[in-house]
Parts: C-alpha cells; structure tokens; sequence
C-alpha cells in the first residue's frame, strides 16, 4: 500500500524528486538546495534567530573563560578558550585525488573540534555553552554573581553547593550527552544523559565517571530525547537541552563562524569571489552543522558554500529539506532502517529549528556509505596522523562529490565558480574523535584495513 508522508503519497515524493530512488537504495548521492538563498517564509511560533544571538554567546564564553581555564587545565595555553586548531592537509589531498581518480584544484584543511578541549567533538560549542549560561542565569537571579566578577569564583565549593541543588537532563546520542555530562557534573548541577542504543558503550563509562547519571534505552535517538524530556519536565529544578529546538545550542555552535574568520585571516587564507570556500559537516539532527552554517554566512557570505553529510542510512536533514516537512518526516516514512556506525549522526528526523533557521543557507547535502567512513578514518590517520571517529569522516567525501557528480559540477556551474576553484579551499569539519580509547578506535582503524 503506496502510504502517505505529508501531502504526498511515497511514488507521489519519487516522482516529484526522482533522486529520491537512490537515496531509498542507500546510494550515495549529492543533493542541491533547491532553497537555496530563498529566505523561508514566516513559520508559526518561529522566530527568526539573530546575529545579537551570536555575539552574546561570544561575550558570555569570554565571561566564562576565567572559570574554564581555572578547571580544566588543558584550556590554559589558549586562556580558557574553546576552541580547535584549523590545519593544511595536503596529503589527504592527495590520497583523496589518487584513490578517486580526480584533481582537487585549491587547498585542502581541515577544522579539527575532534581536538576540542573539554569534551572532544563540536557538540563542545553548543553544549557546553548553553550549560555555562543556565549556570549564569542561576547564579545572578541568585545573587551569587554579576556579570562584573571574575567568573573563575564559580569553581568555589559554594557554587557547587549551589547549583547542586538543580539538575540539566539531555537526550544523546553520544558527544552532545558528553559535553553536557563533563560541564554539567564540573559545576555541581545532577546532571541525567538519556542515551540511546547507538550510544558507544565508552561514552556512558566516561560520563559515569565524570559524575554524571547515565539512562540507556533500547532505542534510537528520537526516544530517548522524548523520554528526557518528560522526565525533566516533571521536576521544576531540571532545565532539560532539547538538541531539536534549542536557540542557546545554535548560538554556540554559531560562534565557530566568525572564529574561523580569524583562523583564516592569522593563517593568510582569503575568501572572496577568486576564492571560493566549501564547507562540509556531518550532520545528525542539524542543529550543530545548521548552527555552524548561521555563523560562517556571517563571516564570509555568498563566498562560503556549506555541504552536510550524512549516512546513507540516516539522510534526515536532507529528507527534511527536500521534503520541506523537517521534522515531520522520518528516514524511515522511506524505507530507511537508521542503522549507522556513525554514531553521532544515527538519527531518524532532523531538527525543525535548525531547519528553518539555516535551510536557506545550505548549498545541498551528500550522503556517504559507512564503509566509506571507515576508509576515510584510516587516510586521516595514515596520511596526516589526525585521529577522528566514524562519523567525523563524513566530510571527507564532500570535495570528491563536489567535483565528480553531475550535481555537483551543475552547482559550480550555475554559481559561476568554475573559473575560480584554482583559488578554493575546501574545508573538512572534524566533529569528533579525539576522546575515543585507543583500543576502540584501533577496531575501527581494523575494520577498515580488513576492507581494503
């Protein structure tokens, strides 16, 4: 029976998007925004998310930085700062052109939160801050603080004593329960991660460790936020961090934009119509790449071209996209299982918040194979020594369907920018990596080799 997704029965959304096909056989594909650069019209209960936004995170993570710096003293070489290193990586240029038979024009580098400081991944921007500002509104509402202190005070005893008596729950794949979890517990707050199954068995043994209470669920990402949050709004005293709705996550995965801006301008690298810059993010519900996207439009404009990538298994922002349901349509209304080894990006439906706030910014989406992963993660470690997880790898393949695809070769096309990619750099986004044990990410390193 030919069901109904929205408006449409499933032949109807075929034969209105035939790349739908492929996708459903779990092929890789590259998609184009066909929203691209058309502002979304006026949402019910939406309110548009703002530059301010952006720029009050960076004030308050500069408050903070006294306090990060003081406990967690890995932070102490760049003052309490979170913030990852951005590198040149030349020869993974060259595994990637000998290995698929093309030629990168342009630089490639890679945006490394896999060295985030605290918690490892990208979901250190977002999770972090938004725990950082609830700390804040507490503790002023409280009169415990002004914005005028030296916020490293907040590492005495009486802080902690105080915001013991709140709690921060989180539903989690993996890296946003991490970040929260780590911070969470570091403050004092009784901090709950909802996990689901995709969840790495390390991760929930580190959070524990951390101070943090750990509930597993023998399902997916989307029941374990919906657990989280009702559990959390049966107590008063417990904030709970919606990674499908947040505006304080977005805001804090938004800084990494103008950041970068800096990164690119300490290191020489231009942006501008002769140098184009291609951005590609792996992407689970959204909110983190979407968040990261709202930034570098900020910092650089119609010069910078954002791709998200995601599994083969697991298309759910780019169904929500090409759909224009967001979070009313599931990976599985078409016939797909969610079943990734690219854990952080397991997730059946995206975030409508991040959809509409960055869905007009975003050039398109790819979808990458998980063997695939497990190749790129070997070449990351092969050629530059750089260790991420799976699911960081997701980017890796962006320059290759940029530039070998029909779609992709139609997007320059229509952007006038063939004549410019001589003077592009392609970014890589690393979301995470750094934290896996040694002895887990040398079975994914294996897998790989196995495969080869």
């Amino acid at each position: 029976m030919d069901r109904y997704v929205g408006n449409k029965t499933i032949s109807q959304w075929v034969a209105a998007f035939p790349v739908l096909k492929k996708i459903t056989a779990k092929e890789e594909v590259l998609w184009l925004n066909t929203c691209y650069e058309e502002k979304a019209p006026p949402q019910p209960g939406f309110t548009d998310f703002t530059v301010q936004e952006i720029i009050d995170a960076d004030k308050r993570l500069q408050r903070f930085a006294p306090y990060i710096e003081s406990v967690f003293p890995k932070t102490q070489k760049a003052h309490g700062q979170i913030e990852s290193p951005l590198y040149l990586i030349p020869k993974m240029q060259t595994y990637l052109e000998k290995t698929c038979f093309l030629s990168i024009p342009g630089r490639l580098v890679l945006k490394a939160d896999n060295e985030l400081p605290i918690s490892g991944s990208i979901k250190a921007r977002g999770g972090i801050y938004e725990v950082l500002k609830i700390a804040e509104q507490l503790a002023l509402d409280h009169g415990m603080l002004r914005e005028t202190d030296n916020y490293a005070d907040l590492a005495n005893e009486s802080f902690h004593q105080f915001f013991s008596q709140f709690s921060i729950s989180v539903g989690s794949t993996g890296n946003l329960g991490l970040s929260i979890g780590i911070i969470g517990a570091k403050l004092g707050f009784r901090t709950v991660v909802h996990m689901s199954k995709d969840a790495r068995q390390w991760k929930k043994d580190l959070l524990r460790q951390r101070g943090a209470e750990v509930r597993e669920y023998d399902a997916d990402y989307s029941v374990a936020v919906k657990e989280g949050r009702r559990q959390a709004s049966l107590d008063s005293r417990c904030h709970f961090i919606d990674d499908e709705h947040s505006r304080d996550l977005f805001a804090g995965y938004a800084t990494a934009g103008l950041r970068l801006k800096k990164q690119f301008d300490q290191m020489g690298l231009v942006v501008d119509d002769s140098h184009p810059l291609f951005v590609y993010l792996p992407c689970g519900v959204g909110g983190g790449p979407g968040g990261v996207t709202f930034g570098l439009k900020q910092a650089f404009g119609s010069h910078v071209h954002v791709f998200f990538a995601e599994p083969t298994h697991s298309p759910c922002f780019l169904l929500g996209l090409l759909t224009g349901l967001h979070d009313a349509v599931s990976v599985q209304d078409f016939q797909l299982d969610n079943q990734t080894a690219a854990d952080g990006l397991a997730v059946p439906r995206a975030s409508a918040f991040a959809g509409r706030a960055s869905g007009h910014l975003i050039s398109g989406c790819l979808t990458i194979d998980d063997e695939r992963l497990f190749q790129l993660l070997k070449a990351f470690a092969d050629e530059e020594n750089i260790q991420i997880e799976p699911s960081a790898a997701a980017g890796g393949i962006g320059p290759v369907m940029l530039l070998q695809t029909t779609e992709g070769r139609r997007y320059l096309k229509e952007h006038h920018l063939i004549n410019q990619m001589s003077g592009a750099t392609h970014l890589i986004w690393a979301t995470g990596g750094s934290m896996v044990p040694r002895k887990v990410w040398e079975t994914y390193y294996k897998r790989a080799a196995d495969n080869q």
